[in-house]
């Protein structure tokens, strides 16, 4: 593959609810290349950017995957995303790098709801947007019903420059609104012809349409539109280049991927309307790391080199895989090259352009273009490569919350470094799985987006690391404490010939206050009835205490514990015996019905944005998980935040209740606010469940 600078490429991230065709376009956009020989079929497993064995399995993509196409004397990166919620992660690091999102909609469905998270993206991260309606080839797609549609959901830079061409039901081509032409497709080719009669009504309304989007991209555009003066074709071909990368206009195309009709003018338009990529992001905003000051990156390739890994690819038997998008300057082979974030330099080996999984060698990337780089040992996503001269810092990816928690443990005893060591890697490949370790309950933790994120992470391991593993709910970290003053006096006293073991504690017991802190210790002993050597003997013993309640062996918080008296032993008395005899007053503390000893709950506070029609059924919900409405207000994209605050116990698997309840149109962000004393019900039960817990070990 030849090298090409940046006004010879375009970067475009190819997005869209699950099953509308995002794979397929990429593959026929190969073939139409000349790339591959043979499309091949989700349904068959053999496409080229579908290649993971659990994409294959699913039939469904998991993974962004880069296709490059070389098209008339350009390159097109084309990205295809995951149209899966659970995968926004993949979407967002190709949105990251791409000049364009080509947003794809079925023709038979129209909006979805992945068409809506798709338009969301892309306009949060600033990313131009091109629509292509896919599937006329059915009967029951219906162009200008989606275009009307779109319009009434994302407003009036909706831009159809196509009309759709039928005869006796079947999609035979379209016509090109701008140029008043029709296209026909016969045989495999698109053949250019006079636009029939039949089609001029429609093709003035969608050409209106166009013309009211055009209007938008400047002053003069506008008063000719109220004067109802027609648009020249040079007016609607430069106000679609200018307002496709502003963001009033965005143009929509058809096609059917599957028969491969509409595939070469879409990458045609793609050339014609979208500017080179150095034209899209001319300059990039990053940061000196040494100062914080902002530096100014142009995509210029006479510039000192800098580029971005917004992926990782680890593999247990070829190894990491770098990719990234060259900002500024030349890559090429065996450079050496700085890593800001780390502050470390890298050697590059061999470069390469990845097409699927196949690793295309090349000898330079210049800036605009996107490649991978094999084996940097220090190098991972979201750093910045750069020349040692300039080193500089790019912005992150900024991922969504992975909230749904599973604990984890392998099936096979063991197995416990060999699952560490593979959840590593795969941590390297998504950002949006996350691993802890629980120093409370011990437990594993692994956080994913959803439900199938987190089953693509236990296949992953299975078929690819060969363990297996067993997920469960995490233990909730409840804690106890006492709402009362109690004084307790707990003598230790063992006599078994020699030597024996003497202490005496009287401690007041009462709630400290502050939740943050286990205890809070002091003493007030007066004449010496117990010696200070002894004091901290005793403060050993309430932090043995405080480690394993007796309500349920949850963490004891916010205790005070007075030492007030006691009485010693000159020979029997020893340490252990007054931690001992704390230990024993620390109990007895608990079982005295006035100290008033309860289980404390974490509370979370929670932020879910849902459209309005949803704001009945999640506070409906919300009541139902003993949660509290704190409050409602809307943002600026016209959804509503829901603020609640909400028992953690609660909201186990509410990342799949809120989809399902929102049809995957509501999100929710998550972060522990404080403790609170559970309901006396609640109480009960967690001690019960703690108790048999226990049992079993």
């Amino acid at each position: 593959m030849k090298s090409y600078s940046a006004k010879q490429i375009r970067n475009v991230a190819i997005l869209g609810h699950s099953g509308c065709g995002k794979t397929t376009i990429a593959e026929s956009a190969l073939f139409i290349s000349g790339a591959i020989k043979r499309r091949g079929r989700v349904e068959e497993g053999n496409t080229v950017s579908d290649y993971d064995a659990e994409e294959i399995k699913r039939k469904v993509s998991i993974n962004a995957s880069l296709i490059p196409v070389e098209f008339a004397d350009e390159k097109i990166n084309f990205i295809d995303t995951p149209g899966y919620f659970d995968f926004e992660g993949e979407v967002r690091q190709a949105l990251a790098v791409a000049d364009l999102a080509l947003i794809i909609v079925n023709g038979k469905s129209g909006i979805e709801v992945g068409t809506e998270k798709a338009w969301e993206l892309a306009d949060e991260l600033g990313v131009p947007k091109m629509i292509f309606v896919n599937g006329m080839d059915d009967e029951n797609a219906n162009f200008d019903n989606i275009v009307e549609s779109l319009k009434q959901v994302f407003g009036k830079s909706i831009a159809p420059i196509q009309a759709p061409w039928r005869e006796d039901g079947k999609f035979v081509g379209f016509v090109n609104t701008v140029r008043r032409k029709a296209r026909k497709f016969e045989n495999g080719e698109v053949i250019t012809c006079d636009m029939p009669a039949s089609l001029e009504d429609e093709a003035a309304v969608i050409r209106n349409m166009l013309e009211e989007a055009v209007a938008e991209t400047s002053d003069e555009l506008m008063e000719k539109f109220f004067a109802e003066e027609p648009f020249t074709e040079d007016e609607i071909f430069g106000g679609i280049r200018v307002g496709i990368v502003d963001g009033t206009v965005t143009p929509v195309i058809m096609g059917a991927a599957t028969m491969n009709l509409g595939i070469r003018i879409m990458l045609e338009n793609v050339i014609k309307f979208l500017p080179s990529t150095n034209e899209v992001r001319p300059t990039v905003e990053a940061i000196n790391p040494k100062t914080g000051d902002p530096v100014e990156i142009n995509c210029d390739e006479s510039e000192p080199f800098s580029a971005f890994v917004f992926k990782t690819i680890a593999d247990p038997y070829v190894g990491r895989l770098s990719i990234f998008k060259v900002t500024s300057g030349i890559l090429k082979r065996d450079a050496m090259v700085k890593n800001v974030n780390k502050n470390i330099a890298e050697k590059i080996g061999h470069i390469y352009v990845l097409r699927g999984k196949e690793q295309i060698e090349v000898e330079e990337l210049k800036a605009g273009d996107i490649g991978a780089v094999a084996k940097l040992q220090n190098t991972s996503t979201n750093d910045t490569l750069a020349d040692a001269s300039r080193p500089v810092q790019l912005p992150p990816i900024d991922y969504p919350q992975s909230l749904l928690k599973m604990a984890v443990k392998p099936k096979a005893k063991g197995d416990e470094d060999k699952l560490a060591g593979a959840i590593a890697k795969i941590m390297e490949e998504d950002k949006t799985i996350l691993f802890t370790v629980d120093k409370e309950t011990k437990q594993s933790v692994v956080s994913g987006v959803g439900d199938t994120h987190i089953d693509v992470f236990v296949n992953k391991l299975k078929t690819k690391y060969k363990i297996d593993v067993e997920l469960s709910e995490p233990i909730i970290p409840y804690r106890e404490k006492i709402r009362g003053k109690v004084s307790i006096r707990s003598k230790y006293k063992k006599q078994s010939g020699g030597h024996g073991q003497y202490g005496d504690v009287a401690i007041d017991f009462e709630p400290s206050g502050d939740l943050t802190v286990p205890y809070v210790f002091e003493e007030k002993i007066f004449g010496g009835s117990v010696p200070k050597n002894y004091f901290p003997a005793v403060e050993k013993g309430l932090q043995e205490s405080v480690k394993a309640g007796p309500l349920a062996g949850y963490p004891v918080v916010g205790i005070k514990a007075t030492l007030v008296d006691g009485s010693y032993h000159p020979v029997d008395s020893s340490e252990m015996a007054f931690k001992t005899a704390t230990v024993m007053a620390f109990k007895d503390c608990f079982n005295d019905p006035a100290s008033k000893p309860c289980i404390m709950e974490p509370i979370a506070s929670v932020t879910v944005i849902v459209p309005d029609e949803y704001t009945g059924d999640v506070m409906g919900d919300m009541n139902k998980r003993r949660g509290r409405i704190l409050g409602m207000e809307k943002d600026d994209k016209g959804k509503q935040n829901i603020i609640v605050e909400v028992p953690l116990a609660e909201m186990a698997n509410y990342s799949t209740d809120l989809r399902s309840m929102t049809q995957g149109r509501g999100r929710y962000t998550l972060e522990f606010a404080r403790y609170e004393e559970a309901p006396k019900d609640v109480q009960d039960k967690v001690i019960a469940t703690r108790k048999a817990e226990l049992a079993e070990k």
